[in-house]
């Protein structure tokens, strides 16, 4: 995973981040490729279908536009976004939420115990939402749950709806490029004076603190400072919105400036009101836009606040959705005092369930299962009550063919036949012999309740899987694994005794200690940074939840090639807790993968957790260096796969 590079930049990729510096590759041939990304900078990829784009006409727009059939088969128009612009037509931007999905599925489970819940009257100065947003505890709150959301809502302490709209718009690459976010929070907190640049910016800019956060700003602000006209602003506003072609912005930025002067705004001064609009050109929001994302997130921080059983389950449903991956919302969940429930034949529900005090899996979250499948069971249970035993289950679902012996396989290796036959090894055992029973029974046309089995059937005796394979199994099959026990907790002991804290006790330190963590680490990225210079955000998950780290440039240039890995390696991070208004971090000293220091230990580590088989330890693979974890200022090595 390389940071996006404009095609005039894509040569420092190959020299500037060691997630291609260190691959035993020919140099030569990046540098062909790279050479042939930027001859093919600025062609189309591919023709295709706008997402949510809707051409309205008054005439019929057969009599304006050639149309044709899409590959699906839909009526599109054949000229491109741009071209319908320039033609005059109104095209809509219809953009589909599957946050609105989660919404809807939330506020059936609520009104199950609820039944006068009204969403569209929540109401918009709730304390409890407002405090939970200062806490910075918002994962799975839809705009406010990423790292940067998380660390800016302790800094900002929310007050109303027009705060939260704000910081919506504020996490954008637009202002944090145009260094907007600093200034915008010292004023909000009344910790410097409110200034600008030149008395014709007060009442653009009054209302924000006095800087840019939305784009009818940035139009206002270009009529006002260099006098463009409509249509000298509608352009800037098309550069700016798609940064398509940097020659185009400072082909825009000269003639700003030459009309600023000519307004007799100092030149100095155009440069720098410039070089905020400039930062617009990697997104901002519309404040329109942010108003409406800035109600929903409100909302959804809402049901997080008041419903989190209902509302986790919702989001669990409809993944992939959101920041984070399933196995961390179920972290999150549990933190809450939610219990997690494990898959299971006669209680799982198509979906994620919510009860009191719990989440039931939903047979939907089994890879490769399907909605077909998992509705199928979910019907003929309702119809002909719990299935008895695996043969019951093959026999009653033997007419359904989404649903094949991989599948019921899988079901058994995920914990789903547990409570009906805890031996897993033997089920599976018994899965053939159970589908021919089913084959034959419907082929003598026997009724459902099967008179012709034998009473009390049960699978053979054989020894079962290991606790630590199934772990992995239900890790593999269903992406969670915390319901059963997460893999940081099967480490504590050993962890602990050498010095690493958890999530929780680090964020109970005082600033500037030395902290020595371990977890898994979930969606590293390089958000745009004023200066250039790269920086790396992300969370260590463990059992306590979720801790954020910052790796500055050298510290990435160094240890990067770890961190953005697929599937991801369990990391150890060295540094300092830091803190800024409330909102902790661990800023990185070092950063080596976990099994490092597993593989150098005389014992297995998880052979001394609780409750958890010494086989484990022959489960869970990581990638580790091939020598010891490097020491500051070492060069990294090339490292080998080994099993810890």
């Amino acid at each position: 995973r390389v940071p996006y590079y404009m095609p005039r930049e894509r040569g420092r990729a190959l020299g500037g981040v060691p997630e291609l510096r260190d691959l035993p590759l020919p140099r030569g041939r990046y540098e062909r490729l790279v050479a042939l990304c930027g001859a093919a900078a600025g062609l189309p990829r591919h023709m295709g279908t706008h997402l949510g784009g809707l051409v309205i006409s008054r005439r019929p727009l057969v009599e304006l536009t050639p149309l044709q059939r899409s590959a699906k088969g839909r009526r599109i128009i054949q000229f491109d976004k741009r071209w319908v612009e320039e033609l005059g037509l109104i095209k809509l931007d219809l953009l589909p939420l599957r946050t609105l999905g989660a919404v809807e599925e939330a506020v059936r489970a609520i009104r199950r115990r609820e039944p006068g819940f009204d969403y569209d009257r929540i109401p918009l100065n709730d304390r409890p939402t407002y405090e939970l947003l200062a806490s910075g505890e918002t994962v799975g709150a839809f705009q406010l749950e990423s790292p940067a959301q998380r660390a800016l809502q302790p800094r900002l302490q929310p007050e109303n709806i027009e705060d939260v709209v704000a910081s919506v718009a504020i996490i954008r690459p637009g202002p944090i490029k145009g260094d907007m976010v600093e200034p915008f929070l010292a004023r909000r907190r009344g910790r410097e004076p409110v200034t600008y640049l030149h008395p014709k910016l007060e009442p653009i800019l009054a209302k924000t603190w006095g800087v840019v956060l939305f784009q009818e700003q940035v139009i206002e602000i270009a009529t006002a400072i260099a006098g463009f006209t409509p249509g000298e602003a509608d352009r800037l506003r098309r550069v700016m919105t798609h940064a398509r072609s940097p020659a185009e912005m400072e082909e825009i930025g000269r003639h700003f400036i030459r009309r600023a002067r000519e307004q007799g705004v100092d030149e100095e001064v155009a440069r720098t009101i410039f070089s905020y609009i400039q930062g617009y050109a990697s997104y901002g929001f519309c404040e329109a836009h942010a108003a409406a994302f800035g109600v929903t997130a409100y909302k959804t921080a809402y049901l997080l606040a008041h419903y989190p059983a209902e509302w986790y389950a919702a989001v669990l449903s409809l993944q992939p959705m959101g920041y984070y991956p399933p196995n961390t919302l179920c972290v999150e969940a549990m933190r809450r005092g939610i219990r997690v429930l494990p898959l299971d034949i006669n209680e799982s529900e198509v979906g994620f369930a919510a009860m009191p005090g719990a989440i039931r899996i939903g047979l939907r979250a089994l890879k490769g299962l399907g909605e077909e499948a998992a509705a199928a069971i979910v019907e003929e249970r309702r119809r002909n009550g719990p299935f008895r035993d695996l043969v019951d289950f093959a026999c009653r679902m033997n007419r359904h063919d989404s649903l094949d012996r991989d599948r019921i396989a899988d079901l058994i290796r995920a914990g789903a036949f547990d409570r009906l036959h805890p031996n897993r090894r033997a089920t599976l055992w018994a899965l053939d012999q159970a589908l021919a029973t089913a084959r034959v029974a419907a082929a003598g046309d026997t009724s459902t309740g099967m008179p012709g089995l034998p009473a009390g059937w049960s699978p053979p005796a054989v020894a079962d899987f290991p606790e630590a394979e199934k772990w992995a199994m239900e890790r593999e099959l269903l992406g969670i694994d915390v319901h059963r026990r997460h893999l940081m907790d099967m480490l504590r002991p050993v962890l602990a005794a050498r010095g690493y804290r958890s999530a929780a006790e680090v964020k109970a330190m005082p600033a500037g200690e030395p902290v020595r963590v371990a977890g898994i680490p979930v969606r590293p990225h390089r958000p745009p940074t004023r200066s250039g210079r790269i920086v790396v955000f992300l969370s260590l998950e463990d059992e306590t939840g979720l801790l954020d780290v910052t790796v500055f440039e050298r510290i990435y240039q160094r240890d990067g090639r770890w961190i953005f890995t697929d599937p991801p390696v369990p990391l150890v991070v060295e540094g300092r807790a830091e803190r800024r208004d409330g909102a902790l971090a661990v800023v990185a000293e070092r950063v080596f993968p976990l099994a490092a220091v597993l593989s150098a230990l005389p014992a297995r580590p998880l052979a001394h957790a609780h409750a958890v088989d010494e086989e484990k330890v022959g489960v869970v693979r990581y990638p580790v260096p091939a020598e010891p974890p490097p020491q500051p200022g070492a060069s990294p090595r090339q490292g080998r796969p080994i099993v810890s």
